[in-house]
């Protein structure tokens, strides 16, 4: 290319410097070559000058150069004459801005597969911003739920693209843009919202392309609005008068800035319209506790969201699910009769005769006996973990050797024996606390040697230390003399350890217990151990079974003279990553460790959101190495003993932070973002001491 001066002509006051620094620029068509020309006054030793900027063809073979112009001309600061790098840099910078200009174009585009729309949460707002409806999907990669249903998904697409006017059809995936994934409240997929003016609504039917094209149409009319909330909103003035008279009212005291109240919201809202068609309806209320305090603190709400029931006014806790149709189920549950009425003596001896569980029965004059609302509420307290009943029966009053305003409590005649009553009897009298009904209840809830079952586990034998005994009971006709055998043998101990709970419980129910203990391949008939305080088991050794052999062994125990069982992984050789490993042997030394803060994760191999979440664990990890007082941990818990039972463990991953100080008292991390910036505001939260790295000591 020849250096000319055709660029002065047309731009008298310019000057075209050396062709060496002239700076090829690409485009999609072809190169072109930039010169810089400048003001004159830089022709002045010293002075600066500003740069322009003209883009000339490469082919001059024609004569002068036509150079073509920049609308307007980019200018540069002012450089000093002969500033070579100078102006080298500012051409670089200008290049860099050109490139990030086209890498923002291409962050904004939005792709197409199948004839859906991919979305992201950088293209996401610009796109949806100048869009009256559109249609949105949020998926994981590896859910088979989603993939079975994206097929129906592209002929949605395909339909709403033939609209007039058409109706964008776009899926997200929620699994790498967790941030639309929050702000939308997924939490499960695939999750499918209708946009509406930038307002999402949430789709609650089926996954059929004639019920999703239909709502999509609907909501997409220029007139739609959405409905009213049916959940009540409840305040100082109208509070006392609708929870007095509703016979049963769900009510949720929530903070407007709450994480977890907005989580609930949705579902809240969801259960209340489903339960407005339940007949008779079951009406939802929610009330800002930040707003009404005076109701806060007369109802003793100390945290959000805070849920109770409400009887005519008379409040009961919450105690169940936070979804939807948990919600649903259990307050159409709770709407029923705490109590089942007992009409006829049979009934009585057949619960004698064949029931699995205490019998709770209750005898009254009448329904206006003070003590039978006084039992009706206790009833209601415990109503999720017994069977309740009562009657006004003179004959059964009579049969069970009691006069009304009674409560009794008796075991079926498989679990009664010379060592314990047949009867608990308990005297209701109006002025009687409800707590006491409750206290009552508990006592004397379980045999002197119950039997413990998958079912009732988790309901009646909590109680620790429980002393159980494996062998194959089973309580049939055919069986039941055998069985209570060996459970004889087991009363005679129990009776003189009063303190512990006994139970005999089938070997094949609990074959993995028994493996864990090591008891699987003994050899004998009857096997024993004991589950303690805190998660630790102790097994007896396999011996010829009788009463004195666990007589010894429960003795042994009291006194301390036992090893724990502790089912583990080998103790890693090298432990200094990011994450520790825990195993079951190093679970007290690592995560009960009073000195420290520790964040330990409980997880299975095959658990698909453990996968998922093993690499922000990881930068987690590598964020707090160097916090003397902070550990990141992790521990396979189908592989191992947690040894404390407050780390309790129901589904994966599951993740508590245990603070230095009050390890008995771990926190669950319950937030459903799992991601770096929540965990770590987690960890800050709560974190008992200053995260000092050890360079900083």
């Amino acid at each position: 290319m020849r250096s000319t001066a055709t660029p002065l002509r047309l731009l008298p006051a310019a000057f075209v410097l050396p062709r060496s620094l002239s700076k090829p620029v690409r485009s999609r068509q072809t190169e072109w070559q930039l010169l810089i020309g400048g003001s004159g006054a830089a022709n002045q030793k010293g002075a600066p000058h500003e740069a322009l900027f003209f883009l000339v063809l490469p082919d001059d073979s024609a004569g002068g150069l036509e150079p073509l112009q920049v609308c307007p001309p980019h200018r540069v600061p002012a450089m000093e004459e002969g500033g070579d790098s100078n102006k080298e840099e500012a051409i670089e910078e200008e290049d860099e801005e050109e490139e990030e200009e086209e890498e923002e174009e291409d962050d904004l585009e939005v792709k197409e597969e199948n004839g859906v729309l991919v979305l992201n949460d950088v293209n996401f707002d610009n796109f949806v911003a100048d869009k009256d409806t559109v249609l949105l999907e949020f998926y994981a990669p590896w859910c088979g739920h989603c993939k079975q249903f994206a097929p129906e998904y592209e002929k949605i697409a395909s339909t709403l693209k033939e609209n007039d006017p058409p109706i964008p059809v776009a899926k997200i995936d929620a699994t790498s843009e967790s941030a639309l994934a929050s702000r939308f409240d997924v939490s499960g997929y695939p999750t499918i919202k209708i946009l509406k003016k930038g307002q999402a609504v949430d789709y609650e039917g089926s996954r059929t392309q004639d019920e999703i094209i239909a709502k999509v149409k609907e909501i997409s009319q220029p007139n739609w609005t959405p409905p009213p909330e049916v959940t009540l909103v409840l305040t100082k003035d109208n509070f006392d008068e609708v929870v007095n008279d509703a016979d049963i009212i769900l009510v949720e005291f929530y903070a407007p800035w709450c994480g977890h109240c907005k989580k609930l919201a949705p579902e809240y809202e969801k259960a209340a319209k489903e339960l407005s068609k339940h007949s008779p309806p079951i009406p939802l209320a929610k009330v800002d506790a930040t707003a009404e305090t005076d109701l806060a603190k007369r109802f003793g709400v100390s945290g959000y969201p805070t849920l109770k029931i409400f009887r005519k006014g008379k409040p009961f806790e919450y105690n169940g699910p936070r979804e939807k149709y948990g919600i649903v189920d259990y307050m159409i549950e709770q709407s029923g009769p705490p109590s089942k009425e007992i009409l006829a003596l049979k009934q009585v001896q057949e619960f004698l005769k064949d029931g699995d569980d205490v019998i709770i029965i209750g005898v009254f004059k009448a329904e206006s006996d003070p003590a039978y609302q006084l039992y009706q509420d206790a009833a209601n307290n415990l109503r999720e973990d017994y069977k309740f009943h009562h009657t006004f029966s003179t004959e059964i009053a009579k049969f069970l050797k009691v006069s009304p305003g009674k409560l009794v409590m008796m075991q079926p005649e498989k679990f009664q024996s010379k060592y314990e009553p047949r009867t608990n009897m308990m005297d209701i009298q109006g002025s009687l606390e409800g707590s006491a009904i409750k206290d009552f209840v508990l006592k004397h809830t379980l045999p002197l040697v119950g039997h413990r079952k998958p079912s009732n586990d988790a309901k009646r034998y909590t109680r620790r230390p429980l002393v159980v005994v494996y062998y194959s009971v089973d309580f049939s006709f055919d069986y039941r003399a055998a069985t209570q055998f060996w459970r004889s043998k087991v009363l005679e101990v129990a009776q003189d350890f009063p303190e512990y709970t006994f139970a005999v419980a089938d070997e094949d129910d609990f074959a993995t217990e028994v493996k864990d203990l090591g008891l699987s391949e003994s050899g004998e008939d009857v096997n024993a151990a004991i589950l303690d305080e805190g998660g630790r088991k102790f097994a007896m050794e396999p011996d010829e079974f009788d009463s004195d052999t666990l007589r010894e062994f429960v003795t042994a125990f009291k006194k301390g003279k036992l090893k724990p069982v502790i089912k583990s992984q080998p103790v890693p050789k090298n432990n200094k990553g990011p994450v520790k490993v825990v195993v079951g042997k190093t679970f007290d030394s690592i995560v009960m460790d009073p000195k420290k803060d520790v964040l330990i994760e409980f997880y299975a191999p095959w658990c698909g959101h453990c996968k998922q979440l093993e690499p922000v664990y990881t930068s987690l990890g590598k964020k707090y190495k160097g916090h003397k007082n902070l550990v990141i941990a992790k521990m396979d818990a189908t592989a191992n003993d947690i040894t404390n039972d407050r780390y309790k463990v129901e589904g994966f991953p599951t993740i508590y932070f245990a603070p230095s100080g009050d390890k008995k008292n771990p926190i669950k991390f319950e937030d459903g973002n799992r991601d770096l910036e929540h965990l770590s505001k987690f960890i800050e939260e709560h974190a008992t001491k200053p995260s000092r790295t050890r360079e900083d000591l």
